[in-house]
């Protein structure tokens, strides 16, 4: 059997080293009972790894990418050989200069080609590994070269420290929505740009809508929720 997207896309690197989807409506949705068998995509293996968090009887996870593969394979070896701090470090969610160290205790668990895989990008390895995809590299460009032609750190920290999130809405309103904000976002966040930098320009193929305008509204509704 052929796949139209291996066809189209380059499944040998690692592009997501998260998965960003919300696992909390995806246990929801599926309704997963004590004893089912679930069939899930690897991706970074966060979702995969919260449905056993619902007692299944088996949960099989498939990729295209081996890199994926890989990502899901390391985490299920931090989560069998690391504490919960130890494993927050090795992903890069805490501070750590013994990243490597980490790793080498989790390298036995690994298969032959999850192990080459790692070996062969220790830079990911000492950066943690959610940081590791070219999605986050995306975003972290956006975070650290991007914003800061608008909007300043301290603006940034005021915004996230607010409390409530009425007062988030409003000052987003009010002083973070500009138009400099609104044409930054669009340019960074088009499919030309994302697809270039953040994804692979044959995943929008079907895409029906701005990516943009779309993540822009997304925006606002985050402010309500965090």
């Amino acid at each position: 059997m052929k796949s139209e997207a291996a066809a189209r896309a380059d499944f040998s690197r690692l592009r997501y080293a998260q998965c960003w989807e919300d696992a909390d409506a995806l246990l929801a949705g599926l309704d997963v009972q004590p004893g089912d068998t679930c069939l899930t995509v690897a991706s970074a293996g966060d979702n995969t790894l919260s449905l056993l968090t619902r007692d299944p009887a088996r949960v099989v996870a498939v990729d295209l990418s081996p890199a994926q593969l890989a990502a899901l394979a390391l985490r299920v070896a931090g989560y069998r050989e690391l504490s919960h701090a130890e494993l927050l470090e090795l992903i890069g969610s805490r501070r750590s200069e013994r990243r490597d160290a980490l790793y080498a205790r989790c390298r036995p668990l690994l298969s032959a080609d999850a192990r080459g895989f790692w070996d062969r990008h220790p830079e990911s390895i000492g950066n943690g590994i959610g940081a590791a995809g070219k999605f986050e590299r995306y975003l972290s460009t956006f975070r650290r070269w991007v914003l800061p032609l608008v909007h300043p750190r301290a603006r940034v920290t005021q915004l996230l420290r607010m409390p409530c999130p009425e007062e988030r809405v409003r000052f987003y309103n009010e002083v973070w929505d500009t138009a400099p904000w609104r044409a930054l976002f669009r340019a960074f966040f088009s499919e030309r740009v994302l697809g270039w930098l953040g994804r692979d320009p044959s995943f929008f193929r079907y895409a029906k809508e701005s990516v943009a305008e779309h993540l822009l509204c997304r925006v606002r509704y985050a402010l309500t929720v965090l």
